[in-house]
């Protein structure tokens, strides 16, 4: 059986064991597709079986999730917990409460996880957890009580050597505090490296906020000075308002750029005159209104529930907000529009097609577990902060994220190179991570 042959068994075997996941199918097809060159050149690991083992989780838990809400009532969830890799160190990945979570979802989150951890360089597994419930409209009591039934189940999963979870949708500062607390609880421990994105004042790292929506900055703007471009005077677009959102604003206003647009579910705004970060942040982060408060108060500023916001001309596109949210009709618009960049701030946001469509029109493109690798990589850094019982600074912290994505960002396009195809993002990190990833398993024996 040829290579290419093996490569479309394997996928259609992941298709088979997992109906009904498409997310994941997706995210499996998307790395196991780039794969033939590396597998060529090491047949080991098609003998060692590597990639039928990276696609099947190590381990996952579902568990049920009951609490009480202010009325009384008793409510239940599902929660979810796919360890997908240890190879390179302990699992390491985010927590989802938003309605849409289910068992694909979650895989396909931890599957990219895999990658993403191993492009940074640094001792971390992947994996992905979270649950069906919605924190938007529950007050904190509810939020607390059903964190609390959460970690109960879960805790017994987790520890600074062997799982370490942290924020995602739906999960910010409020619910990692409310899990870590259930978890002192439940353990006597105060494991601090056990949970990341902790508030600063108990062991969290200064710029693990921001890290996400930085590097996404930073590596779209190492993609630009590989063509002697930068984000000067550059018109920018970013999807989402969210915190991965409004860093990666902040960031590319740092640089001289101007974001023009922003969105939510409710439709996007346009304001020519750059994003008022302060306003944006008021709204989304103190208010929690929609953004059509936004043009409501902001001066030549305006808000569209139709069409997209990738239909706003611009030179680079930043989509921050959920997966798929960037189609084949977005990518021609954009295109059209005479993008130079497109790098992702979300996980998977651009559908296969988007995705075609840029890279045959020669768009810089980078895939999310390159470009969004900051976030994690910061995870990471708290994690050594907190096995030291240290505290960084801000600048100093902030300083790591940049070399880590610079790192990133050379580790992909020298990958790419290597393989023929200058460039080429998808096929440098996804051979990239896989090569660190595989090395490991070999080592590791059939486990």
């Amino acid at each position: 059986m040829d290579v290419s042959t093996r490569i479309e068994a394997v996928y259609a075997q992941v298709v088979e064991r997992n109906a009904g996941e498409p997310e994941f199918h997706q995210a499996a097809r998307e790395v196991v597709q780039s794969l033939g060159p590396v597998l060529t050149a090491h047949p080991e690991y098609l003998d060692a079986r590597i990639l039928e083992r990276l696609c099947e989780p190590e381990r996952q838990i579902i568990f049920r999730v009951p609490w009480v809400d202010d009325r009384g009532d008793v409510q239940v969830n599902r929660g979810f917990r796919v360890e997908f890799n240890s190879a390179l160190g302990p699992y390491k990945g985010g927590l989802r409460f938003h309605p849409s979570v289910n068992l694909g979802i979650v895989k396909f989150l931890g599957f990219e996880q895999i990658f993403k951890n191993a492009l940074t360089g640094l001792s971390i597994g992947g994996g992905k957890g979270g649950a069906d419930f919605d924190p938007k409209g529950r007050s904190s009591a509810e939020v607390m009580r059903f964190c609390q039934s959460f970690m109960t189940e879960l805790h017994r999963h987790l520890g600074e050597h062997t799982d370490v979870p942290a924020g995602d949708i739906g999960v910010g500062g409020r619910e990692i505090g409310y899990l870590f607390g259930q978890y002192k609880r439940l353990t006597n421990r105060f494991e601090a490296g056990v949970l990341t994105g902790k508030h600063t004042g108990w062991g969290g790292s200064y710029a693990r906020t921001e890290a996400t929506g930085y590097g996404t900055v930073h590596f779209a703007e190492e993609m630009l000075r590989t063509r002697g471009q930068d984000f000067d005077g550059r018109r920018v677009i970013v999807s989402g308002s969210g915190n991965v959102a409004v860093y990666a604003i902040e960031k590319v206003h740092s640089l001289g750029g101007r974001v023009v647009a922003c969105s939510d579910s409710s439709g996007y705004v346009v304001d020519e005159d750059g994003i008022d970060l302060e306003l944006l942040k008021e709204i989304k982060e103190a208010r929690r209104a929609r953004l059509s408060a936004y043009a409501e108060v902001r001066p030549g500023a305006t808000h569209s529930e139709r069409g997209s916001v990738f239909d706003v001309p611009c030179d680079v596109a930043l989509p921050c907000a959920t997966q798929n949210e960037l189609g084949q009709p977005q990518a021609v618009a954009l295109v059209k529009n005479g993008v130079l960049a497109v790098a992702e701030g979300a996980n998977m946001p651009c559908t296969p097609a988007a995705v075609d469509i840029l890279r045959e029109a020669d768009v810089l493109f980078g895939p999310g577990k390159a470009a969004n690798a900051g976030g994690v990589a910061t995870s990471a850094l708290e994690m050594q902060q907190n096995a030291s019982r240290d505290r960084w600074t801000f600048d100093q912290t902030a300083a790591r994220l940049g070399s880590v994505m610079t790192e990133v960002h050379e580790l992909c396009r020298n990958t790419a190179a290597r393989f023929g195809s200058p460039d080429d993002y998808v096929l440098g990190a996804n051979v990239a991570g896989f090569l660190r990833v595989a090395e490991a398993m070999d080592a590791h024996g059939v486990i």
